[in-house]
Formats: C-alpha cells, structure tokens, sequence
C-alpha cells in the first residue's frame, strides 16, 4: 500500500503510476502563472491592461481545479474527517469509504449532467464571452468533459475499495 502523509490510501492502488493529472495540472499553473506575469508586466510598462485575459485565466482555474479533484481521489487525499472511521474496523470503515465515494460521484455526476445542459445552452444560444467575444461554449465544455474524468477516478477507487481484503 502506498503511503501518502504517513498513512496509507485506502483509494490508491499499490504501485500506480498516473502522471497524466500532474502534468495537466503543473501545465496550467505555468499558463495562470505567465498569463498574469505578462498582464502584470504590460501593466505597468505601459499603463494598458490586458483585462480580457481574465477569463482566460479563471478557465484555467477551472480547470485546475477538476484535474486536481481527479488526483486527488485518485491518491485518496480528498477532504475528509476521519475521527470517527479511523476507530471502527475495516469492515465498517470500507463501508463508509464506498458510501463517501458514492456520494461524492452523485455530487460530480450532476455537475456533469447540468454542465452538459449549461455547455449545450451556450453553444445553442451562441453566447460569446465578455472579454475575447469567443464562444463560451469552448470554456463551459470543459466542465462535463473533466467532471467524467473525476467520475473516471471515483470509479478506480470505489473498485479499489471493492476488491480489496482487510489490512
């Protein structure tokens, strides 16, 4: 079992290598991170903001945010309050650890279904975002597409969980 902060992952499984969340995630903190630089930089060398590079920028956070949830229970470093699961025996705490993995895949689940709703309204409706006048679609697409690839990695943990014997 792999530990991660001195505890091991009951959603991990042993010897997983996915490096495809930290790549994605590492490259959008570099675009957030030179997107803002060269906004500052523009900024104050010549009194002219590039303030449509917001939305662009809270994409990427967006983004950001759904490639960490992803790795995140894919490591089992999720939030959780384990108090009470830490002192009950595996049998229990498996069957708290699943029903958690339920829950949070209802909760993602819909985020996908109404993103995808959100996403098909925008591009239906031809709604252009306020800074770049692109279509908003090509931002809110996003959402149900990265929302399956955190349902993608509740399901590895919840079959993880599943077949897993006692420790």
């Amino acid at each position: 079992m792999v530990e991660l902060n001195g505890r091991a992952s009951p959603t991990l499984p042993p010897n997983a290598k996915f490096r495809i969340e930290r790549f994605l995630g590492a490259a959008a903190m570099a675009a957030i991170c030179l997107i803002t630089l060269a906004n500052v930089v523009v900024r104050y060398t010549t009194d002219i903001s590039f303030a449509f590079t917001e939305e662009v920028s809270v994409f990427l956070l967006v983004f950001l945010t759904f490639i960490a949830s992803a790795k995140a229970f894919l490591d089992g470093n999720q939030m959780a309050v384990t108090y009470f699961t830490d002192r009950m025996g595996w049998t229990w705490r498996r069957r708290f650890l699943l029903f958690g993995l339920a829950m949070s895949a209802l909760m993602v689940g819909l985020i996908a279904w109404y993103g995808s709703y959100m996403a098909w309204d925008d591009y239906q409706l031809e709604v252009t975002s306020p800074g770049l006048g692109w279509p908003q679609w090509i931002y809110t697409v996003w959402l149900p597409l990265l929302s399956v690839l955190v349902l993608g990695r509740i399901a590895q943990g919840f079959l993880h969980l599943l077949g897993r014997k006692a420790p």
